[in-house]
């Protein structure tokens, strides 16, 4: 690692950091009404079409985080690391079936977040604070863990100093793009991180695209990669005894790998963030077009997993796995291009973590301030808490990652996974029944709430004795597995059985404000918005 400043890379850097901030700051002029909601500064209006909804889902979900953690993955175990490819394989098949309903039904009833449709469909304000409640903790981390790849970018760049720098000094770079990310996120809202996408996912293209043929050409092939990656994984891990990794997961392994796999692909899109690029959608043709053209990024994705060998063979040698694929390009590409490759991944985290904090935001507004705390509040009220709040959270995250270890950090976010998965059955089975019952989808969000937690909480690792990973004994099986999944494995069977208990008791169900044809309709048909009163309470559907 460079004990100086790379000047040219650096230069390239700032270059496109400040041409994105310029254009964030721009987006506020970008299609904006004059009114002041939340359809307009959080869901920029509902009106992105397919490409910009695809580079904004992309921007969304193929972060800085993946950019930085996928290789890193695989630079530290091996080929388990590769999970994250057959998870977004499954998601898309998985989305396609869903996701059209639910713009559908948000569109016809004026709905900003998952937890607004699970109290229209349901009747319940407690199961839509329990959504509400779990987005947000779920999403936290996850913003924390977008300046993280901030940080290992200025890290190799040899930005701020080293261990021994005062931290002011040494945080300065951070602290600022911090600043100018809440600046135009506040101002513009999702149409900021809509028009930086494109940029973002540009650069991501062109520095995967050169690095999967450069570097091995430098490398001399990727016989030689995977002949070298073989050797580094056959050798001792000093912290466990066992073998480094495998090129190929072994039998011990696979439950932990496809239970991590599912889990993760049944997760991803109850994230908040999520589904807030899909509402911004402008019609239901838009989302199932998305669904189809999506797994392009899955195929970026198998590339840029494949970084991780090619650290290993470059002879990358990093005490933070995170800072594996940065010290990579540092050392492999021209100054010039390694500035290139270090802005794709600060814009790739500059662009999530805007999206995930208008999420939690929006969440805070609609389910917590107007449901229990000011119920009368105007759309321009909304909008003006949901700013505020955007910047709370975006301040939260970064002092989660200036005073915690970012191994900590890595940790919570897999345990937010755990959180998010739970959310599930209300809102993906809200979607197709309403056989469950509200008071047993509550009790089966708790549960797998407390289980998941406890069981991660018993989970130590070589660095840490609580939180150290996702992964533990499943009951009554005896394979290592996902926790996530096996906590919502028995979220749905409480739910079941509750529901039957509960409809032989004949206990009262909320009202549901939607109608079947709710779920199938298209922009054509504008249905009450968020601005008025409910119409459709008391349906009685």
């Amino acid at each position: 690692m460079n004990d100086g400043v790379n000047g040219v890379a650096l230069a390239v850097f700032i270059f496109f950091f400040v041409a994105v901030t310029v254009m964030g700051f721009l987006a506020a002029r970008w299609r904006m009404a004059e009114t002041e909601s939340l359809d307009e500064w959080g869901l920029g209006g509902r009106s992105f079409g397919t490409w910009v909804t695809w580079f904004l889902l992309g921007g969304d979900l193929y972060t800085a985080y993946t950019f930085v953690a996928v290789p890193a993955a695989i630079y530290a175990a091996g080929a388990a690391g590769f999970f994250a490819v057959p998870y977004t394989i499954l998601v898309y098949p998985l989305i396609f079936t869903f996701l059209p309903r639910l713009w559908s039904v948000s569109h016809k009833h004026g709905y900003v977040t998952t937890s607004d449709f699970v109290r229209g469909r349901f009747g319940s304000k407690g199961l839509s604070l329990a959504v509400a409640v779990t987005g947000i903790l779920a999403t936290m981390p996850y913003i924390a863990l977008q300046l993280v790849g901030i940080q290992a970018v200025l890290d190799v760049m040899g930005v701020g100093g080293g261990e021994d720098t005062n931290w002011f000094v040494k945080d300065l770079p951070l602290l600022i793009a911090f600043g100018v990310l809440a600046a135009y996120t506040y101002s513009s809202g999702l149409r900021a991180p809509a028009l930086i996408a494109f940029v973002k996912d540009t650069l991501i293209y062109i520095v995967i695209a050169v690095a999967i043929i450069y570097i091995p050409i430098k490398l001399g092939g990727f016989d030689e990669i995977f002949a070298k990656a073989g050797e580094a994984y056959s050798q001792t891990n000093p912290a466990t005894g066992a073998p480094r990794g495998a090129l190929a997961p072994g039998e011990a392994g696979q439950w932990t790998y496809a239970t991590l796999a599912l889990g993760s692909a049944l997760a991803l899109f109850m994230y908040p963030h999520s589904i807030t690029a899909t509402l911004s959608s402008r019609s239901r043709e838009v989302i199932r077009r998305n669904t189809t053209i999506l797994p392009l990024y899955s195929l970026m994705l198998g590339l840029l997993a494949l970084l991780g060998f090619m650290a290993i063979a470059a002879g990358v040698k990093v005490s933070n796995g995170q800072l594996a694929i940065p010290q990579l390009f540092e050392d492999m590409f021209p100054a010039w291009f390694a500035g290139v490759a270090f802005a794709a991944i600060g814009i790739g985290a500059l662009v999530p973590a805007a999206i995930m904090s208008i999420a939690a935001a929006n969440l805070f507004t609609r389910n917590i301030y107007k449901d229990f705390i000011r119920p009368d509040a105007t759309p321009a009220q909304e909008t003006k808490v949901s700013k505020l709040v955007s910047l709370l959270v975006k301040v939260g995250a970064l002092v989660f990652v200036l005073t915690m270890d970012k191994t900590v950090a890595i940790n919570f976010q897999l345990l937010g996974g755990i959180w998010i998965l739970q959310t599930f059955p209300a809102l993906v089975g809200g979607l197709f029944t309403r056989w469950f019952h509200r008071w047993a989808l509550l009790a089966g969000w708790a549960v797998g709430m407390l289980y998941g937690t406890v069981a991660a909480y018993g989970v130590a690792s070589p660095t840490q004795k609580h939180f150290g990973g996702s992964s533990k004994e499943i009951p009554g099986i005896g394979e290592i597995g996902y926790i996530g999944l096996t906590a919502f494995v028995l979220n749905v069977v409480v739910t079941v059985v509750l529901t039957f208990a509960l409809r032989a008791l004949k206990a009262p169900d909320g009202i549901d404000e939607t109608s079947p044809e709710d779920y199938t309709a298209d922009s054509g048909d504008k249905g009450v918005r968020v601005e008025l009163p409910s119409a459709t309470a008391g349906a009685g559907h």
